[in-house]
């Protein structure tokens, strides 16, 4: 009698230590409170897109949900990038301020792609360690949106960003410096290197055949709400095209690029710190905001990007720039805080 009366208290007394445990296991995952929980630069995207969707030419649409990783508005640094359909040899010129020129490129945006596909693989790329990180400089600016839907660009600012290589789930995935100083960047739960936090050797570990990574990068990336998917796999690109990453697998990412419908070439284009270029564009259908990648004339190197309306609509106007980003300065150092300098070293 008594045995078969203590085996539900025991069982209960079993699980009431248990749950207390995960939540001591739980309190110490987290962030102590008086840091900031911001989101890892290099993969992540613009904050919350800062805009009201639109479907049609008169009613706005629900803004789009954010990527759960996503957490709070903040500029958050884009990627390197590019696009582009095949044979298509057109001057873009649907709105965003910066070269609506009307005069014809001399090369496709297929060639130019082909083109910056070939430089990336001939790049001198050092593999990176785990026990690295990836620094980034970077200035730029994103739009406040307004309740009625129209949106306002905030003043540029600088940022500097370390990110960890370390493959395994980590909860501290890297540290951002800005105004407000140092500040430590955390995943809730913990983040393994994947298509959201995109490690030197999880990129080394994507398919180098541009048809079969398309068709891998469509199914790992999700489009948010009212977002074309192809839009969504070109933005998903440009943020991986920002890490550090072996040369085969750079090249093979532009390549795959070219395969996406609708993508053009701008013959000028400007970032965030002034500097002009090519720019490589789409444009979602649905939104009528524009994606722009510019890079270097000569070199070919990755500046910075925009984006942009297309189109007016009652609160929002065509060429309204949403967001502007520059890539200032990368490396690779051996510690947070450290800055690489020109002969590779860190200080």
């Amino acid at each position: 009698m008594n045995a078969a009366g203590s085996g539900p208290d025991r069982a209960e007394h079993e699980k009431a230590e248990r749950e207390e445990a995960e939540r001591e296991e739980l309190a110490r995952l987290l962030p102590a409170p008086a840091e900031r929980d911001v989101p890892s630069e290099p993969y992540l995207h613009h904050k919350d897109r800062l805009m009201q969707h639109i479907n049609d030419d008169q009613n706005p649409a629900p803004a789009r949900k954010a990527r759960p990783r996503l957490l709070r508005p903040a500029l958050v640094m884009p990627a390197a990038a590019l696009a582009l359909v095949g044979a298509l040899a057109v001057t873009f010129t649907g709105g965003g301020g910066s070269g609506d020129s009307a005069a014809q490129p001399r090369e496709t945006a297929t060639v130019l792609l082909d083109r910056i596909a070939g430089t990336a693989a001939k790049s001198d790329v050092q593999p990176v360690r785990q026990d690295q990180f990836v620094y980034v400089k970077s200035v730029g600016a994103g739009a406040e949106m307004k309740e009625n839907g129209a949106s306002e660009l905030e003043p540029r600012s600088e940022r500097e960003v370390w990110t960890s290589q370390r493959v395994k789930r980590i909860n501290k995935t890297g540290e951002i410096h800005d105004d407000e100083g140092y500040s430590p960047m955390y995943e809730l739960g913990g983040s393994p290197a994947g298509i959201d936090r995109p490690t030197y050797q999880w990129l080394a570990s994507l398919p180098t055949d541009p048809d079969v990574l398309l068709k891998e990068l469509y199914r790992m990336t999700e489009a948010e709400d009212g977002q074309e998917k192809a839009q969504a796999v070109f933005e998903q690109i440009g943020r991986l095209l920002g890490d550090v990453m072996p040369p085969e697998n750079a090249a093979a990412l532009y390549k795959a690029v070219a395969k996406i419908p609708g993508v053009t070439r701008q013959e000028d284009a400007v970032d965030a710190a002034g500097r002009h270029g090519f720019a490589i564009v789409r444009v979602d259908k649905r939104t009528w905001v524009a994606n722009e990648w510019i890079f270097d004339r000569d070199s070919l190197a990755y500046l910075g990007e925009r984006e942009y309306r297309t189109k007016d609509f009652a609160a929002g106007k065509k060429g309204d720039v949403l967001s502007e980003y520059a890539l200032l300065e990368h490396g690779i150092v051996d510690h947070y805080r450290e800055r690489p300098q020109g002969d590779g070293t860190t200080k």
